[in-house]
């Protein structure tokens, strides 16, 4: 966070979101109480929204540094994804492709968002949090990006299944379905949820709200294939890719 949007927050000038002021809280170490009485007051707008042209204004690896500090305050990472490969589990190439959508990105801009991303994976290898990851089928064949890359982003996804604390689900386009995809999200312990939309990110802290991500969540988790199942899944897509 910039020293210029911690001084109008202090000033009164912009109002802090929700994530703000647990990151500042947590920076400042204060008690478990004193964050508690904090953040009651900050949700008095429980239901954040932030256009993605805003947080592309700001600097998008900003944004990415921002939700690194959320992931290390994690003990249980989950996440669903019916449009792209989940951040964490993406090749750089792949996130070239990804941040190679946005409009009006620079070249530079596109090299430091995908810095930022990259320094977030290494979460992944530490032993203090599980991940459990969702992803529908149809993501592994959505071509955004050449064929080689996609079969190498494919690679990567059975090489990463394979970590202790790292579960990834894959949803077959042959199983019925419990719900519809109608988005991604990210479920951060029972704490907070983040969910991505065309034109905005939308966090949430309000407890009927993550209820209601967590149920979705496990739904789909029912009828996911995970281990050796989800690797031979993902190992005959990627050969589609291999002339």
């Amino acid at each position: 966070m910039s020293s210029g949007k911690l001084s109008k927050i202090e000033n009164g000038r912009t109002l802090p979101t929700v994530t703000d002021v647990e990151l500042i809280l947590t920076a400042l170490g204060v008690s478990e109480d004193a964050k508690a009485a904090f953040l009651a007051q900050a949700r008095a707008a429980v239901t954040e929204v932030t256009a993605w042209r805003v947080l592309r204004r700001m600097g998008s690896w900003k944004h990415q540094q921002a939700i690194k500090a959320i992931e290390a305050q994690t003990t249980v990472l989950r996440i669903f994804q019916g449009q792209l490969i989940p951040g964490l589990l993406q090749t750089p190439e792949y996130m070239s492709a990804v941040f190679s959508l946005l409009p009006g990105q620079s070249v530079e801009s596109r090299a430091k968002t995908v810095a930022a991303r990259i320094e977030r994976q290494a979460i992944l290898y530490e032993p203090t949090g599980s991940f459990h990851f969702l992803i529908c089928e149809h993501v592994l064949r959505w071509l955004i990006c050449d064929q080689l890359v996609m079969a190498t982003q494919l690679d990567r996804l059975i090489s990463l299944s394979r970590l202790p604390n790292v579960a990834i689900g894959v949803l077959p386009l042959i199983r019925r379905m419990p719900d519809f995809p109608m988005t991604c999200f990210s479920l951060y312990d029972d704490r907070l949820v983040i969910v991505e939309t065309f034109h905005s990110e939308v966090t949430t802290r309000d407890p009927k709200d993550i209820g209601t991500y967590v149920r979705t969540f496990d739904q789909f988790a029912s009828v996911a294939v995970y281990g050796d199942e989800m690797r031979s899944l993902t190992e005959k897509i990627r050969d589609q890719f291999l002339p």
